[in-house]
Order: C-alpha cells, then structure tokens, then sequence
C-alpha cells in the first residue's frame, strides 16, 4: 500500500489500477475510488469547457449570423491592413428623399456618380472612416437595407438612429443586427474580385469605377440580408402550423376558424410574392446586362452567399406550406358544405313533420 501511495504521489501512477483475482479487497476498493475520481474529475472539465463556449448543450449560441454557410467558418483570419463592409436588412422600405435630407442635415454628404439607371439607391459619404486606406460609404437601398464600407462604429451607429425615422414596416432590432453579413475588403492588384471570401479591389482603378464595383457587391449582399429576413419570417410561419399535421394524423379537430386559415394563406402569398415577385431574387436586375464585369462580380458574390440555393430551398418550404394551407381550407369547406347538409335535413324532416300533424290532426 505504502509503496502505491508512493507512486501515486510520484507520478508514476497515472490511471486506474489493473487488478485481477488476487488482487486485495482493500486495494479493489481504491481503484473504484480512483475511477470515480476520475469520471467525476472529467466530467467537470467537460462542463467547463462549454460554459467557457457560452453556452449549455443544446442551447443556440451567438456565434455568427445564421445566413453564413458553415464553408466560411473555415476561412482565414483577416489581415490588419483589410477594412470591414457589412449589411443590414432593417424595414420592409425606406423613403429615401426624405433620408437623403435628413443625413445631409447632420453632417453627411450625397456622391451622385452612379449611373441613372441605379434609382433604387442612396449613396452617402462621410469624413468619419474606420481605416484611413479607403474613404468610407453608405448604400441606402430603396428595398430596406443598408450597406456599410469603412465606417466607422460611432458613425454606423448614429446613420441607424437616423434611418430609424425613415423606414416603413421595420424589423425587430435583434434581428437585425443577428441576420448580417459581414465580409472584408481591401485594395490590391490586378482585377477586383472575390478571393477567399474577401473582396480585393484593383489599386489602378479610378474612384468612378471603384463605386460601381463597390455597388454591385453591395447589391448582392442586400439581397443576402433581405432574404435572410424572409428565411426567419418562413420559419416562424412553419412552427405557427407544426401542429396541424400531427393532430390531423392523430384524428383530431384542427382548431382554427375559416378567417384564421384565411390569415396564413395572405401570410404564405405576401411572403411568396416578397421572395419571387417584388425581388431580384430570381433574375439579375436589368442594371447588368450591358456592363458584364459588373455582372460577374455581382454573381460571383450571390454564389459566394449561396442565394440561388437559399432561394430554392425557401420555395420548396413555401409550397408545402401551401399544400397544408389548401388542405386546411378544403377541410373547412368540407365541414361549411356538411352543416349546410344537415341544416336542409332538418328543415325537410320539420316540414315533413307540420305536414303530418296537418293530415292526422
């Protein structure tokens, strides 16, 4: 005993003892101990780690926003030198004249470079940039969501006070700033693209072209943070109608009146006619068709953010949404279309009856 006490102390001893059929119940007895020691000592270790992670198993932590695809999560770190662009999706509209004054009337400045054929968007300069290798912008489109390159945070802070007065249906703020996109840019040579996830801009470019690139990304990614918005609103619409089809199946009554089922159908098509109607979701905006560098950088970043594929997935969410909702108006017009047959065989078996008592009495 002595001498595994020893070794325990030394080090020598580092796991459980291996123990056969000779070996001392008193020295059995100290290895169960030693297991539970150790269990209990992992055991704690493990839930350290995860409390230090921010969070318990199983609950969501806020890692990043949610429209990022896990293939960006493997990206690499960004240099020092790289500036920040990020979007935000925060109202359904904004009313831009009145944005546009209202910005200019608290320091910041309008750049009208932008070809008139780029009427849905607002374009905002100011003094107040993040780094001082890039001047620093603000996209304001017409659709509900703003874009921000080298701003900075005080700057990006006080431009949403102010847009806060000028959107029409606006969202939730936590959902706002949870559904972003943020991706870093930086000025470099050759050709502006879209390399490992970071936008690089050619260093000989003048300020002209360097605006319509910086447009045709920010273009992109408002539709990425819009549809992002969309994706939250389709899944609060499917857990609002989880429960109809297990009490359907468990051969319940579905609780819910004709005008209820009336209010997810108008939800289901106004959410359906945002994604594939009033949106460039599904084509590319006609500002590209005659400016093909432009183009390539737009599509490159909508492959980049997985649009197309997002989109896909959300239409084939919305039509089974829309199978379930016909199904629920069907069976209520099923139910409507029953009581109306019992209601005329009660009037016939009253009217039967007035005419019997008339012949017997």
């Amino acid at each position: 005993m002595r001498r595994i006490e020893s070794m325990k102390r030394s080090g020598a001893l580092q796991g459980p003892l291996i123990l056969n059929n000779k070996t001392p119940p008193v020295l059995m007895m100290r290895s169960k101990e030693w297991n539970v020691h150790t269990r209990l000592q992992s055991t704690t270790t493990a839930t350290m780690s995860v409390l230090k992670q921010g969070g318990l198993p199983g609950k969501r932590t806020l890692k990043g926003p949610r429209t990022k695809q896990p293939s960006r999560a493997n990206l690499p770190a960004p240099e020092e030198d790289m500036m920040q662009c990020i979007a935000y999706a925060t109202a359904d509209q904004y009313h831009l004249p009145t944005l546009c004054h209202d910005l200019m009337a608290n320091g910041f400045f309008e750049i009208r470079d932008l070809p008139r054929d780029a009427s849905n968007v607002l374009v905002i300069g100011t003094e107040m940039a993040a780094k001082p290798s890039d001047g620093a912008l603000m996209f304001f489109f017409r659709e509900g969501s703003v874009v921000f390159w080298n701003v900075a945070e005080t700057t990006v802070k006080k431009a949403m006070r102010i847009l806060e007065q000028h959107e029409i249906q606006p969202y939730e703020v936590a959902l706002v700033h949870w559904e972003n996109e943020e991706i870093n840019y930086a000025v470099g040579e050759g050709n502006s693209k879209l390399h490992r996830g970071n936008f690089i801009f050619n260093s000989e470019m003048d300020y002209e072209q360097v605006l319509l690139e910086k447009f045709a990304f920010s273009n992109a990614l408002s539709l990425s943070v819009k549809l992002a918005i969309w994706e939250v609103s389709l899944d609060n619409f499917v857990e609002s109608i989880q429960s109809i089809p297990e009490t359907l199946k468990s051969g319940k009554t579905v609780k819910l009146s004709r005008a209820e089922v009336l209010q997810k159908i108008g939800e289901l098509f106004a959410l359906r006619y945002c994604i594939n109607l009033s949106s460039d979701l599904l084509i590319t905006p006609d500002f590209y068709w005659d400016r093909e560098d432009l183009e390539q950088l737009y599509d490159k970043t909508c492959q980049f953010l997985n649009i197309n594929r997002r989109v896909k997935v959300v239409n084939e969410k919305l039509q089974h949404c829309t199978e379930l909702t016909d199904l629920m108006r069907n069976h209520l017009g099923e139910k409507h279309s029953l009581r109306l047959e019992w209601m005329i065989v009660i009037l016939i078996t009253i009217e039967v009856m007035f005419e019997l008592a008339r012949v017997i009495f």
